[in-house]
């Protein structure tokens, strides 16, 4: 019988089993505890950035960043169409309306001279996503936000460790959001952080995060607390944190790890027509959170799919239908977005993770080009 290939498996050793049993076996300080300092702390060296806070989910992240940069009612946010849906909905869960632009054909993330033409006087923000964990167009992005006065949101969920001319992707713009689900580069389980230099942001998305209270111990004191602002509780748990500590102390590995995959994978497809892998630009580094192809036709997609299935290769399209035109926004005129509308009808996402044997990718590959031969 062929064994199933997953589309990820989470990357594990007895670290993350050492710590997590640390966390809970201390019998307190479950909720913020430790670890989460420790989590932050190692993610500010990783990055070289001023100011990490922890939250429970990557679009928690996204939310928090929004109200540390003042984003709400009455304020537009740039986004790509081209993405996970958090993308947008974080947007609206401010009370601002998100405005889709169109993303270019190289690295699929938010095409500059599309932002431009979507900039209004309402426009507060732009929220790019590095793709895949390829770095997008990022700093003509920033030049862009930087002309125009808007805040630069980097949602850097599939790009931990991503780089764009040298430069770590979501130390670019004004503040960053982190994913730690479970497929991500650098897992968890679930998770996520805010990333900044700018400390009255990282005050404001603290606050937000922690009830709108202000910083002390509130387990380990008197008082019920001080509040100053409304927030909410998307505070990460101590056991997740410790995960997060474990995973980051190799995750330079994990990156290499997926890199060697993709290779291979590149290796394998180089020659079969109608299949071109997603790629970074020559001067960035792509960390492949995703391994994704560009189908040359939506048919060829639909016979690798059957073929895939049928093989027991898992594969997934990351993402058909674009986000604007999912129910929750489609009642709204965004206007074309011709490359987002021809992208996303062509492209599939397959088996990746850092301990996908090689010759598992073999066997994807050799199912790719036995479908798409076979179709000439």
């Amino acid at each position: 019988m062929t064994d199933t290939i997953p589309l990820f498996e989470i990357p594990w050793d007895e670290a993350d089993i050492g710590n997590a049993v640390e966390s809970l076996s201390r019998g307190s300080y479950w909720a913020k505890g430790p670890f989460v300092e420790e989590f932050e702390e190692g993610l500010e060296s990783y990055f070289g950035i001023e100011h990490v806070i922890s939250t429970n989910s990557g679009t928690t992240a996204l939310v928090a960043a929004l109200k540390a940069c003042g984003i709400g009612p009455g304020d537009e946010v740039i986004v790509p169409s081209f993405t996970f849906i958090a993308t947008a909905n974080v947007v609206e869960l401010v009370g601002a309306e998100p405005v889709f632009a169109d993303i270019e054909t190289d690295t699929f993330g938010l095409d500059p001279s599309s932002v431009e033409l979507k900039i209004t006087d309402q426009t507060a923000a732009i929220i790019p996503v590095h793709v895949y964990g390829a770095p997008c167009y990022i700093h003509e992005l920033s030049e862009i936000a930087d002309k125009n006065n808007l805040w630069l949101i980097e949602d850097a969920a599939e790009a931990f460790g991503a780089k764009a001319d040298g430069e770590l992707v979501g130390t670019i713009g004004d503040i960053a959001a982190l994913s730690f689900c479970q497929n991500k580069v650098l897992p968890t389980g679930e998770g996520g952080a805010v990333m900044t230099d700018n400390a009255e942001f990282a005050g404001r998305a603290s606050q937000f995060s922690n009830h709108g209270r202000v910083e002390g111990d509130y387990f380990g004191s008197v008082g019920s607390g001080e509040y100053k602002t409304v927030g909410s509780n998307y505070r990460m748990p101590d056991m997740v944190a410790a995960v997060g500590c474990a995973q980051l102390s190799k995750v330079d590995n994990l990156i290499d790890q997926r890199q060697t995959v993709a290779t291979h994978y590149h290796d394998g497809i180089s020659e079969i027509p109608g299949v071109q892998p997603h790629e970074a630009r020559t001067s960035d580094t792509h960390v492949y959170q995703l391994f994704t192809v560009l189908c040359e036709e939506n048919s060829i997609r639909q016979h690798l799919i059957e073929s895939l299935t049928d093989a027991q290769i898992s594969c997934k399209i990351y993402w058909d239908p674009p986000v604007h035109q999912n129910e929750v926004f489609g009642s709204n005129d965004y206007g074309r977005l011709p490359h987002t509308a021809d992208i996303s009808g062509r492209v599939l996402s397959l088996p990746m993770y850092p301990t996908l044997p090689l010759a598992d990718v073999d066997r994807v590959v050799d199912t790719l080009r036995d479908t798409v031969t076979s179709r000439l």
